[in-house]
C-alpha cells in the first residue's frame, strides 16, 4: 500500500512535478505568500467565511434561520469527524510525502514526517465548504473554491501529490453529505430551541426592534392587545 506513484511515468508524479515546478520559476517572495496561504492563510479564511455566513443569517431572521445555523454548525464538525477517519486511511495507506521519493522537488515547508494521504488541509477545507453549500449556495460556491485553492497550494507546496488532494475532497465531502440527514436531523430542533430561548436567541437570529422594544417594558406590565393598540393610535 506504500507505493502509489513510483516514477515520472505516473500522471499523478507528473502533475506533481508540473504544478511543483511553478514554485522554482516564481519569485521567493511570491513562494513564501504560497507558503502561508497553503498551510494557514485558507484555513482561516475558510473560517471566517463561515462566520460571515453565520452573521448574515443571524441579521436576515429568516424562517429558515435554525435550520441553515444547524447546517454551520454542522460544517466544522463534519471537518472534524473527516479528519478522524483520515487517521486510519492514513496508517493503511503509508504513502510518503512526495520529497521523500522525489529529491528535486521544490519543498516550501519543511517538517513534515507524517504519511501523505490524504491531505488534511484538503480533508478540512472541503468539509468546511460542502458544509457551507449545504447552508447556503453562494456562500457555499465561494468555500468550495477555496478548497480548490487550497488543493492547489498543496502541490505547489511540494508537499502532497494531487491524488492526495483529490483524496481529501472526496472524504471531506463525503463525510458532510452522508451524515448531513442524521446531523440535521439532531441539530436543527436544537437549533429551535436556543431561537426561542431568551439568553442564547441571538445566536440564530438577530433581535429586532420589536423584540427590543418588548423587553424594555417595566417587568410584570402587560402588553397591549391590538383592539388596544389601535384605539392608542385614534
Amino acid at each position: 500500500m506504500a507505493v502509489l506513484a513510483e516514477s515520472g511515468s505516473n500522471p499523478d508524479v507528473d502533475l506533481l512535478y508540473d504544478i511543483n515546478g511553478l514554485a522554482k520559476d516564481a519569485p521567493h517572495w511570491f513562494d513564501r505568500v504560497m507558503e502561508f496561504v497553503g498551510e494557514y492563510g485558507l484555513l482561516l479564511a475558510m473560517v471566517l467565511l463561515v462566520l460571515w455566513c453565520w452573521w448574515s443569517v443571524r441579521r436576515r431572521a429568516e424562517e429558515d434561520a435554525a435550520s441553515t445555523v444547524a447546517a454551520l454548525v454542522w460544517a466544522p464538525l463534519a471537518a472534524g469527524i473527516a479528519v478522524l477517519v483520515n487517521v486510519p486511511i492514513r496508517g493503511f495507506v503509508e504513502r510518503p510525502r512526495p520529497f521523500v521519493d522525489h529529491h528535486d522537488l521544490n519543498v516550501l515547508v519543511t517538517g513534515k514526517t507524517d504519511f501523505s494521504f490524504v491531505s488534511d488541509h484538503a480533508t478540512i477545507t472541503m468539509a468546511l465548504g460542502v458544509g457551507l453549500f449545504v447552508a447556503n449556495r453562494r456562500f457555499g460556491l465561494v468555500g468550495i473554491g477555496l478548497a480548490l485553492l487550497e488543493g492547489f497550494c498543496r502541490v505547489y507546496m511540494g508537499v502532497h501529490y494531487p491524488t492526495d488532494v483529490v483524496g481529501g475532497f472526496a472524504l471531506g465531502t463525503a463525510v458532510v453529505l452522508l451524515l448531513s440527514p442524521l446531523a440535521m436531523a439532531l441539530l436543527t430542533p436544537l437549533m429551535k430551541a436556543v431561537e426561542r430561548s431568551r439568553r442564547a436567541g441571538w445566536i440564530v437570529r438577530a433581535r429586532s426592534t420589536s423584540d427590543a422594544q418588548g423587553d424594555a417594558l417595566v417587568p410584570g406590565a402587560r402588553r397591549p392587545v391590538a383592539s388596544e393598540e389601535k384605539d392608542l393610535a385614534a
